[in-house]
């Protein structure tokens, strides 16, 4: 493979694992089944005192709030909220609008360059995309699996710059229906999809390059 094809297929294969990884945390946001089954499996209703269907009704406020792009503010149905709790979940919306616009352009630029191989029958993108999907999360697998508590923390530090992440129960009683286990399976699921993707990625370059040696 000549150079600048090496280099053009690196770039691509970045930025479909960019995508890979955006979509696997936008689509683990909209999985309201996950927290659902939470609220039974972690006891989250006996945990906080509220009835499941408040839970529910309150998580399904905040998921709308954190997947909507508008500058409309956060209103529980029936929990209070303080100034920094706001600003807080203000700071959230931020980050995962950041990885909704990777998402959108991801998938945009992935599909004209997937075109353009696909015209050039050239696939070597598809190899580097399997490496590189499943390097990093077996790197953030090991961490999460070795210390959540630490994982957990480090990641609230580098994403924000101040500790409103730290909730009073009594200012704002949404922590109460948010256990850390919760959060730990969201990072399990988005690491499991990163690595379906990998693996994809990695079947159909084998499936292209059989093709391409027979014909």
């Amino acid at each position: 493979m000549k150079k600048n094809n090496l280099v053009f297929h690196t770039l691509l294969a970045l930025v479909l694992t960019l995508t890979i990884i955006s979509v696997s945390v936008v689509f683990t946001l909209a999985f309201r089944p996950l927290y659902y089954m939470d609220i039974s499996a972690l006891d989250i209703s006996e945990q906080s005192g509220y009835s499941e269907a408040e839970i529910r009704e309150n998580y399904d406020v905040l998921i709308d709030y954190n997947l909507s792009f508008g500058k409309d503010q956060l209103q529980f149905p029936t929990l209070a909220m303080s100034e920094p709790g706001r600003i807080h979940f203000e700071e959230v919306r931020d980050i995962f609008n950041i990885f909704k616009y990777m998402a959108i352009a991801g998938v945009i630029l992935s599909i004209g360059g997937i075109v353009f191989c696909i015209r050039r029958k050239e696939y070597r993108y598809l190899k580097l995309t399997s490496i590189l999907a499943v390097a990093l999360p077996a790197v953030l697998g090991l961490l999460v699996a070795l210390n959540w508590d630490w994982a957990f923390v480090t990641f609230h530090h580098i994403a924000f710059d101040n500790d409103y992440w730290i909730f009073d129960p009594f200012t704002d009683p949404v922590i109460t229906i948010l256990p850390d286990t919760f959060f730990m399976h969201c990072a399990l699921m988005i690491l499991g999809c990163v690595v379906l993707g990998s693996v994809v990625c990695g079947l159909v370059y084998r499936k292209c390059k059989r093709r391409k040696i027979n014909v």
